[in-house]
């Protein structure tokens, strides 16, 4: 029996390299670098360049596997090809060392077709995914807009402007350099609800990067991505000059110990995103759309802000308060969003992908109610990319398994506000660096400030 030379590097490594029952297979003379794992990949490809197909037209996936480069051959893999994010047939097939072709048929009307690939070799599980997309800036959203969308959204504020502001900041030297000063800061936000009696006020927790000098200084607020933790600033734009405000959406101080934030997360806050969905008032996420405005209060309070420049970031969940923020604050002049949450999360209830957190995707969840549904219509980013106003930044890539593109899209094609996509095709949910240097770059522009020179 022959064995390719790429997975035999990887199968010796493993130990299970293939031979007669009792033989003792062949090993190679000691080399300089010993314990070398061939890293084996699976390879999923489609025949457009940009990934992107016009409406009925085909697509092919090429999947391939490689170890250290060296293609290898007669792996038995599964797969899937599908509309994303929703459950497809999973089939078998053997890949030879050239690579196989999946027809993966087309869509008929827009939207993202996804292949998953899978393999375990040696014992080790792969997996590798490609999605096409088709005519996505055609994507609608099937979200319902509330018709007192505004008058509630305008009534939370009038709510928060009653509550004083209360700020305290408090230094931390050991986190201080030549260029910036760093400071644990925290203010006072609306309560849970106000029906029938108003809760008491909660406090909006961050980390401040001030620039040293008298300023005066853009500002930038940084809204966070899902989960509890702690945060430590955006240090490298507060060193070229833009105070900067990285906040949590807890209630709770964002500068504790690990082991804090990893109880909250398999505890109290594990499912906090649906806590309280079936009421509008009180819906988790009501308290913090209006403290992101609160941090705005904050920043604009300080002294040596520059009373111009006002932006607003983040990806993920981070990328939906950015939105929402901006909508909610005239105040803000420009807004970065990658991957948007909560977009069009009622794609599910017509058979395409919805958004993170996916709360309507299956049934058995208990969350596709009347009440529920309609209480995601408030806090939707499509109806707040519908009113935006100021220009943005968007990117996000076609691989994206939690905020999936069909979602982003959907929120994205509504904005008529100037806007600007930046397309990673392969990336999932992340950012790579190549993105946040165009990122940084954009925030450093809309905020006036000439970027540092590179080193």
């Amino acid at each position: 029996m022959k064995t390719p030379l790429a997975l035999l590097v990887l199968l010796l490594a493993l130990g299970s390299v293939p031979g007669a029952p009792g033989e003792t297979p062949w090993l190679p003379p000691p080399a300089a670098a010993q314990g070398r794992v061939a890293a084996l990949q699976i390879q999923v490809r489609l025949d457009h360049p940009n990934w992107t197909y016009a409406l009925d037209e085909p697509v092919k996936f090429r999947v391939t596997l490689v170890a250290d480069d060296e293609p290898v051959g007669d792996v038995t893999v599964k797969y899937q090809v599908g509309l994303e994010m929703l459950p497809a047939e999973q089939k078998t097939a053997v890949v030879p060392a050239e690579g196989l072709t999946i027809d993966g048929g087309t869509l008929h009307e827009p939207g993202f077709l996804r292949c998953i690939v899978t393999a375990e070799v040696g014992g080790i599980k792969y997996r590798s995914l490609a999605t096409a997309g088709f005519a996505p800036e055609n994507i609608r959203p099937t979200q319902a807009e509330p018709a007192d969308f505004d008058a509630f959204w305008a009534a939370g504020k009038a709510a928060l402007a009653q509550i004083p502001l209360d700020a305290r900041m408090t230094l931390l030297p050991d986190e201080c350099t030549s260029q910036i000063e760093v400071y644990h800061v925290s203010f006072q936000n609306v309560g849970v609800g106000s029906h029938p009696i108003p809760s008491p006020s909660t406090r909006i927790y961050g980390i401040l990067c001030m620039p040293r000098g008298p300023g005066p200084f853009p500002a930038l607020l940084r809204v966070p991505g899902a989960t509890v933790r702690a945060f430590t600033g955006v240090r490298d734009l507060a060193a070229q000059g833009i105070i900067t405000l990285e906040i949590g959406i807890h209630g709770i101080p964002v500068n504790l110990g690990p082991e804090i934030y990893h109880q909250l997360v398999v505890g109290a806050l594990a499912s906090y995103p649906t806590y309280n969905l079936d009421n509008k008032d009180t819906y988790y996420y009501h308290r913090v759309y209006l403290g992101c405005v609160r941090a705005n209060d904050f920043l604009c309070s300080l002294k040596n802000w520059d009373g111009r420049h006002l932006i607003v970031s983040g990806g993920s969940q981070g990328g939906l308060l950015s939105l929402v923020t901006a909508v909610l604050d005239p105040r803000v002049t420009a807004l970065h969003v990658s991957y948007p949450a909560m977009s069009d999360v009622t794609g599910y209830l017509h058979g395409r992908a919805g958004g993170w957190p996916h709360m309507l995707r299956d049934e058995k969840d208990g969350h596709r109610t009347r009440a529920k549904i309609a209480t995601t219509g408030y806090y939707d980013s499509v109806n707040f990319a519908r009113r935006l106003k100021q220009p943005g930044f968007y990117s996000w890539g076609y691989n994206d398994e939690t905020c999936p593109p069909t979602s982003t899209f959907a929120a994205y094609n509504v904005i008529a506000a100037p806007k600007q996509l930046l397309l990673a095709l392969e990336t999932g949910h992340h950012t790579t660096p190549e993105q946040w240097d165009r990122i940084n770059a954009w925030i450093l522009a809309q905020a006036g400030v000439k970027p540092a020179p590179a080193r």
